[in-house]
This record gives C-alpha cells, structure tokens and sequence, in this order.
C-alpha cells in the first residue's frame, strides 16, 4: 500500500514537474526574436505567405492558447514537425520558400527516438567507467581515513574534478585516435565509437562519487552495529560488503539522480566534441537553427527522463533501507 501511494505522489510530482518546464521552455520560445512562420515557410518568403503560415498553424493566438493546443497534440503523441530538416535528413535552411520538399518536414518524435538510444548507450558506459574507476578509490579511502588510501583518492578526485571535460575530449581524441589510432572518435559507425566519449563523461563524474563513496564508508563504519559485527562471528570481508557498502548506496544512490540529471547536460558538449549523432548533438543543431519543435521536443523528454530517474531512485533507497520515507 505504501509502495502504490508513493508511485501515485511521485507521479503526480513528476507531471506537476513537466508541467512546469513545458510551459516554461513554451514560453521562452515565443518571446525570443524569431519569426517561426517565416523559418518554415523560409527567409526569402513574400509576407503573404509568411502571414498564410502564421495563421494555419495558430501563431498568431495568445500564448496561453497555443499552449493548451501543444499540449492536446503531445497527450496524443504529436510533438510537431521540424521547421528545417526533412525526413532525408538533409537541412534546407537555405532552399527557396517553394521548395516542396519543405511540406515533408521530419516528425520531432521520430528524431528524438531515432537518437535517444544512442544517448543513453553513451551515458550507461559513461556510468559504469565511474564506477570502475570510483569505487575502489572511494571503498578504499573509506575503509583508511586518514590514510595513503584517503590521500590517493582525494588526490585523484582534485585532479579529474580540474579536468575540463573539452579538453580532456580533445587530449585523447588527438592521441588515442589521431596519433595512435587505437580508438576512433569522431562520429558513430559502431559501439567502439562510444569508449572514448564515455570515458570523458566518466572522469567528469568521477570525483563526486569517490568524495560520497568514502565519507559514507567512513561514517558508517564508526556506527556501532560496525563494531560489534566481529563480535557477531563476521569476517571483516563480510562487514564491508554487506553492511558498510550497502548502507553507504544510499548517499551514493541520491548522488546519482543529481548527477544523471548533470550527466544528460553533460552528455550535448560531449556529443559536439565527438561528433556523436545522439541527442546532444541534435538539439545543438536546433539551437543553432532555431528548430523550435525539436528544442521542446527534447527539453520534455529529458524532463521525463529526469523525473523517471529520481523516482526509480528513491525507490531503490527505500528498498534498501525500508526506514526511510519520501
């Protein structure tokens, strides 16, 4: 009963939540300079026919208005159209306004279904790098505080977390794929395409996990049920394992919806450097363009993915220590 009332609270939050960053990111995109009928119709475009397009897709009502009718076509799957980029793929910014191929303009939700996969395959490697590389720094440094092991892992954190992601980007790119043509790194032909962009987003998150990994193992092990577990006839083998790493998840598992949040914003520059045809590199695009649908388009996915995320959180949490309650 619990379990149902809390998916049913958080899902109402989730909604409430998205509710408020569509509209936001709604709004935004209206009062910017920009005229979204002349984009479509084209830059060269008599104002007849600019004011024809206007009119046909409601541009010219209140905001508000345009807003509730965005909103009917998203509960119904439709997040409109691309303004630039047909369904070949190819961009038409510059193409006459009575270039036909401007009636066949590419459907948002298939742009960022066709590119999401490829996003959550590089955030997923960028995910389990940090944790090879974070956690036997940070089980280490908690199980020694104080020590050599504490010191290499502070050491190491300060270092990744001084690391601009670009340049680290750019830095191996030149030698992994340039100079010793071990990884390749621009574009997508396979999964190996994914190592080395991964790998940067993984340094990126790296130092976070370590610093929460160590003072949680740090503190849970002053905790008395530590103490008198050898008591208990456990191995100290054991201890950590089943009782210091799993009480310490649940920090770990919080720092985690915070950082896959800053992880999918992480994921667009990354995607740029490479040039990895995922989300990222998508929504740079539209930015560049002023592909307002596809912007929307994306900035409510990754909303819902935000909110998914921090929900499946919490709910790890609470089936690890069935004490807490959100």
């Amino acid at each position: 009963m619990y379990l149902l009332n809390f998916l049913i609270r958080r899902l109402l939050q989730g909604v409430l939540v998205l509710l408020i960053v569509t509209f936001a990111i709604f709004t935004l995109l209206r009062v910017v300079p920009g005229d979204p009928a002349r984009l479509i119709v084209g830059g060269m475009a008599p104002d007849e026919v600019v004011e024809q397009k206007a009119e046909e897709l409601g541009l010219n009502d209140p905001i508000p208005v345009q807003f509730v009718r965005y909103l009917g076509d998203i509960v119904r799957g439709d997040f409109g159209n691309s303004f630039l980029r047909p369904k070949s793929g190819a961009t038409v910014g510059a193409a006459a306004h009575d270039d036909p191929t401007r009636a066949d303009r590419a459907e948002v939700l298939d742009l960022i279904l066709e590119r999401i996969p490829l996003t959550l395959q590089l955030a997923a490697l960028a995910i389990a790098f940090a944790l090879i590389i974070s956690f036997p720094l940070g089980v280490a440094a908690g199980l020694n505080p104080g020590k050599w092991q504490d010191k290499l892992a502070f050491f190491a954190g300060s270092v990744f977390v001084s690391i601009p992601s670009f340049w680290l980007g750019v830095v191996l790119a030149l030698l992994l794929s340039v100079q010793w043509g071990i990884l390749p790194s621009i574009g997508y032909k396979g999964f190996e395409y994914t190592i080395l962009p991964a790998f940067v987003l993984a340094i990126e998150m790296s130092p976070f996990i370590i610093r929460t990994l160590s003072v949680s193992i740090a503190q849970v092990m002053q905790e008395e049920f530590i103490s008198v577990a050898p008591l208990r006839g456990l191995r100290r083998a054991r201890i950590v394992a089943a009782h210091a790493i799993r009480n310490a998840s649940i920090p770990l598992l919080n720092l985690f919806g915070i950082q896959l949040g800053i992880l999918l914003g992480g994921v667009l520059v990354i995607e740029l450097i490479f040039d990895y045809p995922g989300l990222g590199r998508l929504t740079i695009n539209a930015v560049l363009q002023r592909d307002f649908p596809i912007i929307q388009g994306v900035a409510i996915f990754i909303a819902g993915l935000f909110v998914f995320i921090n929900i499946a959180v919490d709910l790890a949490a609470s089936f690890i220590d069935p004490r807490l309650e959100y």
